[in-house]
């Protein structure tokens, strides 16, 4: 099942700055990454799917209804999104910023109920930080931090995941971590998962499909193995890379 659907869209900063996406579409349990380097307008192309910026034009359908159709609380159910960074003013414990997740399901003035919470130690266990539960959220390491927020997001029970340079200011193992449990969830849970990221390694390891973006615009999408090679990589990024294989896998080094 189709869970984000894109046709048209363009997005203009007061003509500053345009991004463009013609046509785009993510089905459950697929992971979409956009990869390009900075300024190439993937966290704008999220906070449009996410109804954070409002196109000039084209469309934007969730689950098969268009975006502007819903309701705020509806989209919050629709979409988990993560942030490329997160510090609250308060130092909530991790299970009341996992139960954050849950705003969208409560009436004004409510409490959450036993349900929520069953809902918040699930999404916990899945991302498999239960041990972290009493923890205070300011007070963990930052890989911690972008696994609770997934699991925030997964409280939500989303169709469709958006996650913003998920990887940015984690150490190596963390990000691994990170990327593992995303395409885990997006297998397990049937979840579409749009994610932003840097390294076109990371986006062939853990992409069913990837999308090259410079200056706004997609020029290259596709399966991983097709998108990425030498001559898209340095069209993108403007470096000359060669690609090597290892152990069956292809990876791209910079050519030095």
């Amino acid at each position: 099942m189709e869970v984000v659907r894109i046709s048209g869209l363009e997005f203009s900063y007061g003509g500053m700055f345009s991004v463009r996406a013609g046509s785009l579409a993510v089905g459950g349990g697929e992971v979409l990454t956009l990869l390009g380097p900075n300024g190439s307008g993937k966290t704008t192309l999220l906070k449009c799917i996410n109804a954070l910026l409002k196109p000039s034009s084209g469309s934007i359908a969730i689950c098969g209804k268009d975006i502007r159709e819903y309701s705020r609380n509806e989209l919050s159910r629709a979409i988990g999104y993560v942030p490329q960074s997160h510090t609250p003013s308060f130092p909530f414990t991790v299970i009341d910023v996992v139960l954050m997740g849950r705003v969208s399901y409560l009436s004004i003035f409510q409490q959450p109920s036993k349900a929520d919470y069953r809902k918040a130690e699930e999404a916990l266990s899945t991302v498999g930080i239960s041990a972290m539960r009493d923890r205070t959220y300011t007070n963990i390491s930052g890989g911690e931090r972008q696994l609770v927020l997934i699991a925030r997001a997964i409280a939500q029970e989303p169709k469709l995941l958006l996650l913003d340079e998920p990887t940015a200011h984690l150490d190596f193992r963390n990000q691994v971590t990170t990327l593992k449990t995303v395409r885990r969830l997006s297998r397990e849970k049937g979840i579409g998962v749009v994610m932003s990221l840097h390294d076109p390694n990371h986006a062939l390891m853990y992409s069913d499909r990837i999308a090259l973006m410079r200056g706004g615009e997609i020029l290259h999408m596709g399966d991983p193995g097709d998108i990425i090679n030498e001559g898209t990589i340095e069209e993108v990024y403007g470096i000359p890379v060669e690609m090597i294989e290892h152990n069956g896998r292809e990876f791209v080094l910079p050519k030095v």
